[in-house]
């Protein structure tokens, strides 16, 4: 994670070594992302249906967040599909689709220990998505040297399991901190790193992602989890977020704000999706 500025930028409001996400904040464009998501979710959570059907509305935005996280890993299945089956134990597709769904739900009860131990909460989204579908000995825990990792091509090097380690714990201290980083910003650092790092053996993309739900549902950007960036991933392509993705891990100013906009403009088509959601829902239509 890269902390650089531009030459002649303004310095951040707080550029402390125990706040290190601030300088990003302060990067050019990132403000005016920051301003777009919370104008953006602030009108969805305006909407006159979320007075009396927010719920009915958090639960369509998990099942199309976890439609649009399988979808990023290869299992691009349509709404209505995820929305009939039952079964999602036989194929490889059946269960990425059946693991976005088990970690999107799983990511809600995990809000009051992030803060106090992102380790375990990483852990436990892994098990939850791999669970029985990876040798026990493997779930829940970052991978070890020479442990190979399945899962989408993200045309980055893959660092070594001491590098993992290092940057996991580094992560966590980050999040036990805390910053005065907005919320985007450290969403969208959460994502990268989990997405770079693949610190599990196996379905990393649906934890990274499920991470950045819990980071925007817990700061209060998006209490009532109805801005689902998972669905903004999937709706700009695959290409677009892996450019971003390598942007990321380029650590370059450049790169970082590439990656935070991307991520800002997944959560505002998230708000899109949501706000069809709750137009259906008035006319009688959902």
């Amino acid at each position: 994670m890269s902390t650089a500025r531009p030459a002649g930028s303004p310095p951040p409001p707080v550029a402390t070594p125990a706040d290190p996400l601030a300088p990003l904040a302060a990067l050019p464009g990132v403000p005016e992302a920051v301003e777009s998501v919370r104008t953006a979710v602030d009108r969805a959570y305006g909407h006159r249906v979320m007075r009396r059907r927010s719920s009915e509305v958090s639960a369509e935005a998990a099942l199309r967040g976890a439609r649009a996280s399988a979808a990023l890993e290869g299992a691009d299945w349509a709404l209505e599909e995820v929305r009939r089956r039952s079964d999602f134990g036989t194929g490889e597709e059946p269960r990425a689709v059946g693991a976005a769904l088990r970690v999107t739900a799983e990511a809600g009860q995990l809000l009051d220990i992030w803060q106090q131990s992102p380790l375990r909460v990483l852990a436990r989204l892994h098990l939850v998505a791999a669970g029985g579908a990876a040798p026990d000995d493997s779930v829940g825990r970052p991978r070890r040297a020479g442990e190979p990792v399945e899962g989408p091509d993200l045309g980055l090097e893959l660092p070594g399991a001491d590098e993992v380690a290092a940057r996991l714990d580094g992560l966590a201290q980050l999040v036990a901190a805390g910053s005065t980083a907005p919320a985007l910003v450290t969403a969208s650092v959460v994502h990268g790193e989990l997405q770079v790092l693949r610190p599990f053996g196996s379905r990393n993309g649906l934890v990274a992602r499920a991470a950045e739900r819990v980071v925007l549902v817990g700061s209060g950007l998006d209490p009532k989890a109805i801005c689902p960036a998972e669905v903004g991933q999937a709706e700009q392509g695959g290409d677009a977020y892996l450019k971003a993705l390598h942007g990321y891990a380029s650590g370059t100013p450049e790169g970082m704000v590439e990656w935070i906009a991307h991520c800002g403009r997944a959560v505002g088509l998230g708000v899109r999706e949501s706000t069809a959601v709750c137009e259906a829902l008035q006319r009688g239509a959902a």
